[in-house]
């Protein structure tokens, strides 16, 4: 059996979540240590591991290790061992194929045109620990001019490669609306504030807002998920707490957008009289790739090789840090039609599209 596919199963069976991955990183680390490379651990929970070909410039390849809390229902014969945790995203291939790509690198150093750097990184579901890697400075230190990923992505051919110029995935913020009314007995409730009856207006508005804001066919999403508020069936609520997504391609529209919530919410607090707060996280940068290496990629491999993925993804990735700091590609490997990411039986056909996934990889060590 090819080692991808033996690598992808046993990661598979030790999933881990966040920056807590004693087992991944051990079993990683054993797979580079007889490897020409130089192994560091900038942050907790990644390894990165350097092959230093004597060149100027280094390329540096990404894979994300962290998995899920999902109880797998896959019923693998290698499934998760780790109750409650699940490579329902797709790390464990990820993982699996930059590890034979380094023995590759390992095996041909020589004939390469640049140094190589690949990034193990932790975190990538929960706090963004590309950009934590990002900040450490390695990729400044070890002179990376160039940097690479790749996502598994249900719904596009087995094995085929996918990506575009520009954006391919969104800038993504969660957003918190915390509204403090006056409770009281449904009996007395023009004494009231009611925190419920704002929020639904605040939804409406909020859904009008966003339909304005940008034009139909610019693609974004301003979407509520939760609703939180109450104590009982006969007490005005008091208290109530709405928990959303704010996601486009652009910091201008995304910009105007927030700017939309914010005045909704001051709409909101006057016309009802409760207290409205509005907090949305800062997030993932869009995906956005380099334009010129981008076109640098599909001339040297061929459209056979790279086809071009119509319309970019809402979904969001912290690749995005690592392109914020030197040119860099994200590319979508088709896992043809299966369950979609983050469900508890997603899985993909690893003995078909993993090798054609590291095959890929190879091609870009070897791009003028």
């Amino acid at each position: 059996m090819d080692s991808v596919i033996t690598y992808r199963r046993l990661l598979h069976r030790i999933p881990e979540l966040d920056s807590d991955l004693p087992e991944t990183v051990a079993f990683v680390q054993s797979k580079l240590e007889p490897l020409r490379c130089h192994i560091l651990n900038p942050i907790r929970g990644s390894v990165c591991a350097f092959f230093d070909a004597g060149k100027a410039e280094t390329v540096a390849f990404r894979a994300d290790m962290d998995a899920l809390p999902e109880a797998e229902e896959t019923n693998l014969p290698f499934a998760s061992e780790h109750p409650g945790k699940m490579h329902a995203c797709g790390h464990d291939g990820h993982t699996a194929m930059a590890l034979a790509l380094a023995e590759h690198v390992s095996e041909n150093l020589e004939k390469l045109p640049r140094n190589v750097l690949f990034l193990f990184q932790p975190a990538e579901e929960t706090t963004g620990g590309a950009g934590l890697l990002c900040e450490t400075g390695i990729l400044e230190r070890r002179r990376v001019r160039r940097v690479f990923g790749l996502h598994l992505w249900p719904g596009l051919p087995a094995g085929t490669v996918w990506a575009k110029p520009g954006p391919q995935m969104a800038r993504a913020s969660e957003m918190t609306v915390r509204i403090t009314g006056k409770s009281v007995h449904i009996s007395r409730a023009a004494e009231g504030r009611d925190a419920l009856l704002a929020a639904v207006e605040l939804v409406q508005q909020a859904m009008a807002m966003e339909k304005g804001a940008l034009p139909p066919e610019e693609p974004r999403v301003l979407r509520f998920g939760k609703l939180t508020s109450g104590e009982a069936r006969n007490v005005v609520s008091g208290h109530t707490e709405l928990l959303g997504c704010l996601r486009s391609f652009s910091d201008a529209s995304f910009t105007l957008l927030r700017k939309g919530m914010e005045e909704v919410c001051d709409r909101v607090e006057r016309s009802t009289g409760c207290d409205v707060k509005l907090h949305l996280n800062e997030g993932y940068p869009p995906v956005w790739n380099h334009e010129e290496l981008f076109e640098t990629v599909r001339a040297g491999l061929g459209a056979d090789t790279l086809s071009l993925l119509p319309q970019p993804a809402l979904a969001a990735e912290d690749f995005s840090f690592y392109q914020q700091c030197v040119p860099g590609v994200f590319f979508f490997l088709g896992a043809g039609d299966t369950a979609q990411l983050h469900a508890n039986t997603f899985t993909f056909d690893d003995e078909r599209i993993l090798p054609k996934g590291v095959e890929f990889l190879k091609k870009l060590l070897y791009l003028a």
